[in-house]
């Protein structure tokens, strides 16, 4: 496909208007990207990363790991900083973001079980997410869709093995209008891609530039109110927004680092041993008042946890692991 044809398939129709999520409640599908976006070059750290806790890492377990990773290396820029005997750790300008390991027992998750929606990377700036669209383009990337969520923009994709993801740059903060109750005003609006594609500098892109981070990660999970008591009663995230079948977390007033959904795994049960997906990720506190709080919560409640690799792990009520550190 060419970039004309690819750029026409990925800004038209339905798609691009619904790119996320499984319906169109949200907002008017058929607006437009916000008037006024223009780009902009930032060496400053992601307002995401500046909060009390935010997402650190991700950890994948895929079928064919050579596929894989250089589908992260090519299509999205990361570059290998360890080998294993089991996988590889990805990343930017030295820092780890997603760890990829195999196993001779990997059984394909169902596309119904808990697990992972997307990982969620987060351009410095709109200028790197332009980069990154035009380099797609040039290397025929195919994507699942793209939107204008308000306080961010956003394209995803999904990897060889069908694991979700976003790639995405957020509006300054000080834009995003925020309800009485706190809770942050999103909706899924078209994306122009041609507009974004056309604003980026001609220049050679050499991977995704430094400052890029996981700026959340999105999930399948069984049930919506068991996950609030999970992520926001006992790990102490804020509910910023709720939709129809969705609640988004965060801390310290970000949009969300953390997203939980039922629109694909409504019953799921605890996943199993082997599966492929999302294995486990990392959420790191800036502040270790908030990480002891959280700590300190497992222990009242008596979920089990343990020490491990510097920080608590432990397992969502899907089985998703998860470690805390700070």
């Amino acid at each position: 496909m060419d970039r004309r044809k690819f750029l026409a398939l990925a800004t038209g129709g339905t798609l691009a208007a619904t790119a996320g999520t499984p319906f169109n409640s949200w907002a008017n599908s058929g607006a437009s990207s916000r008037a006024g976006d223009h780009l902009m070059t930032s060496t400053e750290t992601s307002y995401a990363l500046t909060r009390p806790a935010y997402i650190d890492q991700s950890h994948l377990v895929v079928k064919d790991l050579a596929s894989v990773s250089s589908f992260y290396q090519k299509m999205l820029g990361l570059s290998v900083i360890e080998k294993t005997a089991s996988g590889e750790v990805l990343g930017v300008a030295g820092l780890p973001l997603l760890t990829l390991s195999t196993d001779s027992n990997a059984r394909e998750a169902p596309r119904n079980a808990a697990g992972l929606f997307h990982t969620a990377f987060l351009m410095p700036d709109r200028a790197e997410l332009a980069r990154w669209l035009r380099h797609a383009a040039h290397n025929n990337v195919a994507l699942d869709g793209a939107s204008d969520h308000l306080v961010s923009e956003a394209i995803y994709l999904s990897d060889p093995e069908g694991n979700g993801i976003e790639i995405y740059a957020d509006r300054p903060h000080e834009r995003w209008k925020f309800h009485q109750d706190g809770m942050v005003e999103m909706a899924t609006l078209r994306l122009d891609l041609q507009a974004l594609y056309n604003s980026a500098p001609e220049d050679i892109w050499t991977g995704m530039a430094e400052g890029t981070a996981i700026g959340h990660i999105h999930l399948q999970v069984g049930d919506i109110p068991q996950a609030d008591a999970f992520y926001r009663d006992v790990l102490g995230l804020k509910l910023m927004a709720r939709y129809p079948g969705a609640s988004f977390f965060a801390s310290g007033g970000y949009h969300h680092h953390l997203g939980a959904n039922i629109w694909n795994s409504r019953g799921a049960g605890t996943r199993s041993d082997h599966m492929t997906g999302l294995s486990d990720y990392k959420i790191r506190f800036n502040d270790k008042e908030t990480l002891d709080k959280a700590v300190a919560k497992l222990d009242e409640l008596e979920i089990k946890s343990e020490k491990r690799d510097g920080g608590v792990f432990l397992r969502d009520p899907w089985g998703i692991g998860l470690t805390l550190s700070a």
